[in-house]
């Protein structure tokens, strides 16, 4: 078996123990129905000989798990950097992303370019995905067993790209990467941690568009971010 195959499976296993042990913990957020255990099998199955993000997308398009993607125009995977030091995790597209099969490119997209500007990286630097790979009607709120669905393909890009910070999005994202359900408004700046890589929660960029007062905190998170980066590779030698 290859490294990455080794890694792929150690990763799903770790999946399925800690989606399970969610609902172990009394998690209402995790569903896991017979019908879903079955689905994440599959897919458990069939990632384990994936090797490439190019790979996996492919994959991802040819899921019909969930009614949103009966209904979508575009699975919208995520873009930018395969070795990116940072990953931004959103919640779901908007109508604008599923027209175009790209994260975050409408009002919110554009402000977290000027972040990202801010930070001293360009989109291609970094890594943009979502929770969800497919545009929930009238953009509403992810249903928990949607997002225990998509979470496997989520996990994957992860593994992948092997980051060393992930900036989660708002609550969704917060809540999917660090299984808690906590308001974002005491998530925010503490840093946590998914599969062993440093995660900082802050808010989204379509709440910064309704309260622009906000984006003072955000600024604060991602200089956070920015030393998460710069210790790592100070600890690696880079």
């Amino acid at each position: 078996m290859s490294v990455a195959m080794e890694k792929s499976s150690d990763l799903l296993g770790g999946l399925r123990e800690y989606l399970l042990q969610r609902k172990e913990d009394g998690e209402k957020d995790v569903y896991l129905s017979a019908e879903a255990r079955e689905s994440l099998e599959r897919i458990f199955g069939r990632a384990r000989g994936v090797r490439s993000l190019r790979e996996l997308e492919e994959m991802m398009k040819e899921c019909h798990k969930c009614p949103i993607a009966e209904e979508r125009l575009n699975v919208v995977f995520g873009e930018g950097n395969e070795k990116a030091d940072i990953v931004f995790v959103g919640e779901a597209p908007g109508a604008d992303e599923d027209e175009q099969a790209r994260p975050f490119v409408g009002r919110a997209g554009q402000l977290l370019t000027k972040i990202i500007e801010a930070m001293g990286y360009k989109r291609k630097d970094v890594y943009i995905a979502n929770v969800l790979k497919c545009r929930p009607p009238e953009n509403r709120d992810p249903l928990p067993e949607e997002v225990e669905r998509c979470f496997p393909f989520l996990a994957m890009q992860l593994q992948l790209i092997n980051p060393k910070v992930i900036v989660a999005l708002g609550k969704h994202a917060a809540h999917t990467l660090l299984g808690v359900n906590t308001p974002i408004t005491k998530l925010r700046g503490k840093v946590g941690r998914y599969a062993g890589i440093p995660v900082m929660p802050t808010f989204h960029t379509s709440y910064l568009l309704r309260d622009p007062s906000k984006k003072r905190e955000v600024w604060e998170d991602m200089k956070k971010v920015l030393e998460i980066v710069k210790g790592s590779r100070k600890k690696h030698g880079e």
